[in-house]
């Protein structure tokens, strides 16, 4: 909210370093090892636990010290109405969430139920691990939207929206460029980086086309990423989620056809959410949201009268 990037980077590498540290120790290092013979699977959950309380204390610290929140409004429940519009806001969300919930998990248990081998199902894990490193810099662009776009119209009335439309279109062009030069840089890759994954030649071998329609799907996940972002920024989660919804909708439909038979199938049932959910932003972008270029249309006839008296 303050734009301030530097300081969640700082303490993000604080609790991550100790999470590092953390981990082997209480997973089953050599000191807990020879007195309790090590946690295991619970070990790494303390250790992320540990972590993320110790992230909570310093942000904590920080708000306080900035003078951002006192004690007396920290204990103090909010009124109704003010929590009204969280409710409806995280209400969306949630909705969106699951939906998205159920279209990954029904994309995950589609390639788990191609062979009995496992071949399919290793082959689509190593795509997918493949394709978030991408997302993972598609979503630096959506979290940039969202924190913008705001900061920008808050300058207030049609000066802050001009703003704001302007951000949001660079954005819009960044986060297309960036979709690009991934889908570039994965396929040119893939060769490289596939068989780091599995020693196992059939694996290999079927990771080959998914991981190129993987690549092909970051061109439209530049629109997806940059639209959210730019909704989330103006408070559009209703929007979103509806968005989302249509987006899932499509990818289930996919996957129950004969194209969610194959693994190709399956990629294929994801480019065609993202696709839908790129338009959609995209659209709704240009011609629902508070930021539209309401004056585009009467320009436009303005110019068509110019014509006419010529």
């Amino acid at each position: 909210g303050l734009l301030n990037t530097v300081t969640p980077l700082k303490v993000t590498i604080v609790t991550n370093l100790l999470n590092l540290v953390l981990d082997p120790i209480l997973i089953g290092g050599s000191l807990l090892r020879s007195v309790f013979g090590g946690f295991g699977a619970a070990g790494a959950a303390i250790a992320t636990s540990a972590s993320e309380f110790t992230s909570s204390l310093i942000y904590l610290r920080l708000l306080f010290r900035r003078k951002l929140v006192d004690w007396t409004k920290l204990i103090k429940p909010p009124s109704l109405a003010s929590l009204l519009p969280l409710v409806q806001g995280g209400f969306a969300m949630l909705i969106r969430q699951m939906t998205l919930n159920v279209a990954f998990v029904s994309a995950a248990r589609r390639a788990q139920a191609m062979d009995s081998s496992g071949t399919m199902a290793a082959a689509y894990a190593i795509v997918m691990q493949i394709y978030s490193l991408g997302v993972v810099l598609h979503l630096g662009i959506q979290g940039t939207a969202a924190a913008l776009v705001p900061s920008a119209r808050a300058m207030g009335g049609a000066q802050g929206d001009e703003a704001a439309r302007k951000i949001a279109d660079r954005i819009f062009s960044w986060g297309t460029l960036l979709g690009v030069i991934l889908a570039l840089v994965q396929m040119v890759a893939i060769p490289y980086i596939a068989p780091l994954f599995s020693p196992l030649e059939s694996v290999r071998q079927a990771v080959k086309g998914p991981a190129v329609i993987s690549a092909l799907i970051h061109l439209v996940n530049g629109l997806v990423f940059a639209g959210e972002g730019v909704m989330l920024g103006l408070g559009q989660f209703k929007d979103l989620a509806l968005i989302t919804c249509c987006g899932v909708g499509t990818m289930v439909a996919c996957l129950k056809s004969p194209l969610g038979q194959t693994l190709n199938g399956v990629l294929l049932s994801l480019a065609a959410f993202n696709t839908v959910q790129g338009l959609l932003t995209w659209l709704h972008h240009i011609r629902f949201s508070p930021l539209r270029r309401r004056g585009f249309r009467k320009f436009r006839k303005g110019l068509k009268s110019v014509e006419d008296e010529c």
